[in-house]
């Protein structure tokens, strides 16, 4: 049975090794808890879509050049483990953390936001209710937060973050704006040719 202290051993120890960055992951998606993972999954799918790969190995990476990672990282229950991701994120070869948090006090993007200063954190509030905990932050401790439940969105910032140094990902971003866009024109031409009950029932 895994121990948060055999959790935080692992990271202590991935951000001593000496690995080359394209082998580590440039993103971390950390959550409260694994109830909120349907709305951090939003991410994870955009992540994917624009050719990133999961890491569940430091010692064995995928294929793929970007990958990320995710953990279930509460700030209230394990302060010692959110302490230890934020303190070893950039030795660990992250770039960009996506965090999530639900409820009213939704410390877990802002207190990692602070603790692994300056690497940039991108605040998912889980619920409406959590909007005003992630973006609470004072002047000198800056955090990017997106809307509740828009992790997509989230994930879409951090590989914007990314893209600065790697160009090949601003093709990437470009060409999945194009598709939603095509996708916009194809629904606005399905709903002028079949006026809005045939395009109600369309499906029919």
């Amino acid at each position: 049975m895994t121990g948060i202290d055999d959790l935080i051993d692992d990271l202590h120890a991935q951000a001593a090794a000496d690995r080359d960055s394209e082998t580590t992951p440039e993103v971390g998606i950390i959550m409260g808890s694994d109830s909120d993972l349907d709305t951090m999954a939003g991410a994870y799918d955009a992540l994917q879509e624009l050719g990133f790969a999961e890491q569940t190995n430091y010692d064995d990476p995928p294929e793929a050049r970007f990958t990320f990672e995710s953990y279930v990282v509460s700030a209230h229950r394990t302060p010692d483990l959110m302490y230890a991701y934020g303190e070893t994120a950039a030795d660990r070869g992250l770039d960009v953390i996506i965090a999530g948090a639900g409820g009213k006090s939704a410390d877990l993007p802002n207190m990692t936001a602070s603790i692994a200063y300056p690497l940039p954190v991108i605040g998912v509030p889980v619920q409406e209710k959590s909007v005003d905990s992630v973006i609470g932050m004072p002047t000198g401790a800056p955090i990017v937060a997106v809307d509740a439940g828009k992790s997509y969105n989230a994930a879409l910032s951090a590989v914007q973050i990314l893209a600065r140094e790697h160009a090949d990902l601003i093709e990437r971003l470009e060409t999945e704006h194009d598709d939603l866009r095509s996708g916009v024109a194809e629904v606005s031409r399905g709903l002028h040719d079949r006026g809005i009950d045939g395009f109600r029932n369309r499906h029919e």
